[in-house]
């Protein structure tokens, strides 16, 4: 698979601000409800360097890439927060998880609107804008899809926890140090078991890019660019 330095150009700048907004609103909202951690350690930081993990940012990535994964997906270091110091810890726990996933969204509105300042764009640069704010628009709908699904330590994992009564929290709770695990074996280890004996257990990925499409579609509407959808 060829890589141009353009195609390189059109999706590094998407990626470093969809995971440094999305690292900095958890440290921010954390913040607000009363754990200075991530504060104190410059993680609500704008600078894409304080976020970047090199394996889920970089090499992970690269191999679903290089696996032909129908889904593409990576994450940055998770931002520290003790929760115990939150004001309210298990209702506080859900709004700091929700706040990366919903800047996602907010952030692939705001490439929506975007999409209407093309035609002031100076027509040598045009369709390199253009380029990433489709890309933009496509990774902040994955980040947002997919920091829901609910397993820890994803933000939707993270959610159901400090949702579901305290039987039902404490088991999904624990899988917090085995989930990353969990995740590359759904979306990594049984789509290839499965390739070798003629068999699709890719439904995960499917699921997912499912869901970002309606994210995608709903965005393009809401953001008034319905004659862009055939193209998403």
């Amino acid at each position: 698979m060829n890589i141009s330095l353009y195609d390189l150009s059109v999706w590094v700048l998407p990626v470093l601000l969809a995971i440094t907004f999305h690292e900095a609103a958890h440290g921010f909202v954390a913040h607000r409800l009363g754990d200075n951690t991530a504060w104190q350690l410059g993680r609500v930081s704008f600078n894409p360097l304080r976020h970047i993990d090199p394996f889920g940012t970089l090499i992970l990535p690269a191999m679903l890439l290089f696996a032909h994964s129908p889904f593409l997906f990576g994450y940055a270091k998770p931002v520290p927060v003790n929760f115990r110091n939150l004001n309210n810890p298990k209702l506080d726990m859900v709004w700091v998880a929700l706040a990366g996933p919903l800047t996602n969204i907010l952030l692939a509105l705001a490439t929506g609107l975007a999409f209407h300042a093309l035609p002031l764009a100076p027509a040598s640069s045009a369709q390199w804008i253009a380029n990433n704010l489709v890309n933009s628009l496509r990774i902040n709908a994955v980040l947002a899809v997919f920091n829901m699904m609910p397993i820890p330590p994803l933000d939707g994992g993270r959610v159901a926890v400090g949702l579901l009564p305290r039987p039902l929290a404490l088991p999904l709770a624990r899988l917090e140090p085995f989930g990353m695990l969990i995740l590359i074996a759904l979306l990594i280890v049984l789509p290839l078991v499965g390739s070798r004996f003629g068999l699709n257990l890719d439904a995960i990925s499917v699921i997912l890019g499912t869901l970002t499409d309606y994210v995608i579609q709903a965005v393009l509407l809401l953001t008034g660019n319905a004659y862009l959808m055939q193209y998403a």
